[in-house]
Formats: structure tokens, C-alpha cells, sequence
């Protein structure tokens, strides 16, 4: 015969049993799941930016936006400042000088063909991966990359939305098909070709890069099944600087302050420094001389105010959906742009304006590392490289961690932004031409064996 005590006994073992397999499964259930990835890239997008504060008159409310949701890192880098080696770095994980991809001539997928992309990666590990626009450069995209890719910005603009007058222009100079005529530089024809920008007379929903984001949007509202890394490249402010002409009208041209241009600040450089500011055939000169400063300048900048009206957009197709609360944000520009600083145009070059990019990112709470996710509108001013994104995302989506990898995860300084931080942005262009940026210093080595050396404390400029 059974005693009470021991049937007692039994019964609260059993209620402990019972508890005990109650709490493991509310614990499974409770544990996170894999955050979403929305990738963003602006093309050739500098520090004019509001939340950067390069140009006094920027308009760029939704990268504002963004930056008071993210942790904004003021001092991100690329990898290089060409399109190709910069996005081939951040979506291989492979720093030029580890891949040998240095130039937008070379075709990474025949120099690293075994290399597994970022996306790949997710789509490894559970990920549903799509995407619209210049995310690599132009048609060098990785198929293995996609479950599912809209390409609708690998050509800048079909030539039904140019302006009646451009389509005169290139009849009449007999450039061919893709050349923007230059219309607004004729001095710059058959050698400059897409160094050009006008105010088109169509709505935004013409343009390319709205038909990535609605592209992209279309993917938040629905349900993967999965989680999803979801990349939309924004084309402007790459050239040409073709906007709707709401854009321009944001900056009238007799308002537009010019960038800050000390005289004889080549001076003191080496040739190969000088020949790389006036690569091209001198662009600086030939914009003087067709009186073009302030028109490039407002080109610009209303290139940057479209791209941003496409950000905001996007946030609010991200605000809309299902997945609002479980999605990271990454936004970022593969490198910046000069628009006559030290004599120089476009990219290509290691200086300051060149180098620094933006660099936003937001987590949400539960985001594995970061259980209160990112804090909203904090600014880390640690020096980062753009090659540290690939073991950012990595970490944040709980992925095993890959040694061969170029950079470092973020994810120390998602939590703490002021966090101790020694390591220093490298940058190069073409072949061993290399950069070193730290938080006061830039020392820079060209292939002719010439320094620089930049005190950026003292010497902003």
C-alpha cells in the first residue's frame, strides 16, 4: 500500500516535470528568429548628405530619417573608389588587395569565381535573397547570389524619357545609342560622354530607380517563408545627373553654393598625385571654362535629393509591412565623389572626399547580440570600412562566423558606439596605391614611391 506522503511526493515531481517541459517550450518558442536584411546602396553618393553635413544645402529628409533610427557612422571608408573593386570587396568579403580586384575593367567573377558572395552566404543558410538595381557593378552579377533579380538599373536612362532636346543633340553629333550628348558641356563631346546632367520633364515613376523600389517593396509585403536579405541599389547620384526637374527647381542656380577649393593645394604633391587629380583631360578646367561649376554642383545635389525621395519610399513600404519589426537595415555608398576639390572630378582618387562614405545601420530589438537592438540615432564616429559589412550581417543573422574574410563585425560598436575601436580604414586604387585612414591621420603611398600625409585634426581640408 502506498503511503499519502509518498503519492504526495510523486505528484510534485510530476508538477515540477510538467513545469519544467512547459518553460523549455515557451523558451524555444520565444527564441528569436533570424532578422530580414534590407540592403540599400546609393551609387557614388559623398558626404552631402544632411546627417554628414558635407554641403549646407543638401535636402535629404529620409537619410535623416534613417540616421535617427540607425547608429550613423561618420567616419566610414570604402575599399576603393571605383564602383567595381568597392562593391566586389563588400559583397565577397575580400579587400582588393586580397582578391586582386582593383579595377571597374576587371570582371570579379573571373578573378574570384569560386568565391561565395554575401547573398549566397544567406541563401546557404536559410535566406531568401532578391533584389533590384546596382548592387554589383552593372551586368557583373552574381546568379548564384539571387533567388529572384530585377535588373532595372543596369542602364541609366532609356532614351524615350531624355529630353526632346538631348535626342537632338546626339542626332546631330552622331554620338550613337547610350551617349548622353553632353548637351550642357559641348566642349566635353565624344570624350566625355555621360559627364552630364539635365532636368527631365517626366514624373518619378519613369525613373529607373523608382521601378527598383517599387520592385523592392513589392517583396516586403509578401511572406518568404523564410527570412529574406532583400538589396536595392539606388543609381543616382551616379552620372548622368538626369532628374526630374522638381529636383532642380529644390536648388535654384543662382543660390548654389561651390565646394571649398584652396589655391596651389596640388602644389606640393608628386606627379603621379597631380596626374591622378587631372585624369580625364583635366575636367576641372574644361567645367571653368564652360561656366559649368554651378550647374554641376546643382546637378548634383538634386540627383541627391531624387535618391533620397527613393529612400523614403522604401522606408515606408519597410514601415507598411509585416516585417517592420524584424528587419535590419543596412544603407550605404560605395564610395564618395569630388566636385573640384584639390582640381578634381568624380572618383578615382585617395583623398578624403573620395574615401568617406555613408554607412547607417539599424537593428531590432532581439537582433542576436544587440537584445535591445540599435539605439536610435546614435553617431559612432570610429573610423569603419565598408569591408566590414559582410561579418557585420553575418553576426547580426546568427550565421557561423567565416575566417576568410576581410574586416571585422560592427556589431561591438552597434552596442556601444563610443566603444574602444584601434582598427584603421585601408583603402587602394589600381594597383599598390594605398591609403591608411585613422581618427586624426590619412597617410597615403602612390606607385611612384610619393607620400601624403594628412592631419585631419588641423587640417580639415
Amino acid at each position: 500500500m502506498v503511503s499519502g506522503k509518498r503519492i504526495n511526493a510523486v505528484r510534485t515531481l510530476a508538477a515540477v516535470l510538467m513545469t519544467a517541459v512547459f518553460a523549455f517550450n515557451v523558451a524555444v518558442e520565444a527564441k528569436p528568429s533570424k532578422p530580414n536584411v534590407l540592403f540599400i546602396s546609393m551609387d557614388d553618393l559623398n558626404d552631402w548628405v544632411e546627417p554628414l553635413g558635407g554641403h549646407p544645402q543638401a535636402r535629404t529628409p529620409n537619410l535623416t530619417r534613417l540616421a535617427d533610427q540607425s547608429v550613423n557612422f561618420t567616419r566610414a571608408y570604402c575599399a576603393s573608389p571605383g564602383c567595381n573593386p568597392s562593391r566586389t570587396a563588400i559583397m565577397t568579403g575580400l579587400a582588393p588587395h586580397s582578391s586582386g580586384v582593383y579595377s571597374n575593367y576587371q570582371d570579379w567573377r573571373e578573378v574570384i569565381p569560386e568565391r561565395i558572395s554575401l547573398g549566397k552566404y544567406l541563401r546557404d543558410h536559410g535566406y531568401y535573397s532578391a533584389g533590384a538595381g546596382k548592387i554589383y557593378h552593372y551586368h557583373m552579377v552574381d546568379p548564384l547570389c539571387w533567388d529572384a533579380y530585377w535588373p532595372s538599373q543596369t542602364k541609366n536612362m532609356p532614351d524615350e524619357y531624355l529630353p526632346h532636346a538631348l535626342k537632338e543633340e546626339k542626332d546631330v553629333d552622331g554620338l550613337g545609342e547610350g551617349v548622353s550628348g553632353t548637351v550642357n558641356m559641348p566642349a566635353f563631346k565624344n570624350m566625355y560622354m555621360m559627364f552630364d546632367w539635365a532636368a527631365l520633364d517626366i514624373d518619378d515613376a519613369q525613373m529607373g530607380d523608382y521601378q527598383s523600389v517599387e520592385y523592392v517593396a513589392g517583396q516586403l509585403q509578401k511572406d518568404h517563408g523564410k527570412p529574406f536579405f532583400l538589396a536595392c541599389g539606388i543609381y543616382r547620384p551616379h552620372l548622368p545627373w538626369y532628374v526630374p526637374q522638381k529636383y532642380f527647381d529644390m536648388f535654384p542656380l543662382a543660390s548654389i553654393q561651390l565646394p571649398k577649393v584652396l589655391d596651389g593645394d596640388l602644389d606640393d604633391l608628386s606627379d603621379r598625385a597631380r596626374d591622378i587629380a587631372n585624369r580625364g583631360g583635366g575636367y576641372h578646367q574644361h567645367v571653368l571654362k564652360a561656366g559649368q561649376w554651378k550647374p554641376a554642383v546643382q546637378g548634383y545635389l538634386a540627383s541627391i535629393a531624387f535618391a533620397d525621395a527613393m529612400l523614403g519610399r522604401l522606408l515606408d513600404a519597410l514601415e507598411k509591412s509585416p516585417h517592420a519589426d524584424n528587419t535590419v537595415i543596412v544603407l550605404w555608398s560605395d564610395h564618395g565623389w569630388q566636385l573640384g576639390e584639390k582640381g578634381h572630378w568624380r572618383k578615382f582618387a585617395l583623398w578624403e572626399n573620395v574615401l568617406r562614405t555613408v554607412l547607417m545601420i539599424k537593428a531590432p530589438p532581439g537582433t542576436v547580440g544587440l537584445p535591445s537592438g540599435t539605439r536610435a540615432g546614435a553617431v559612432c564616429q570610429r573610423v569603419v570600412s565598408l569591408q566590414d559589412m559582410y561579418p557585420t550581417i553575418v553576426d547580426l543573422c546568427a550565421l557561423p562566423p567565416r575566417k576568410d574574410i576581410d574586416g571585422r563585425s560592427l556589431v561591438p560598436l552597434l552596442r556601444n558606439p563610443q566603444a574602444q575601436w584601434d582598427f584603421p580604414a585601408i583603402s587602394s586604387y589600381d594597383f599598390s596605391e594605398f591609403s591608411i585612414r585613422t581618427e586624426r591621420w590619412r597617410y597615403t603611398r602612390l606607385i611612384d614611391g610619393s607620400e601624403e600625409l594628412y592631419d585631419h585634426k588641423q587640417d580639415p581640408e
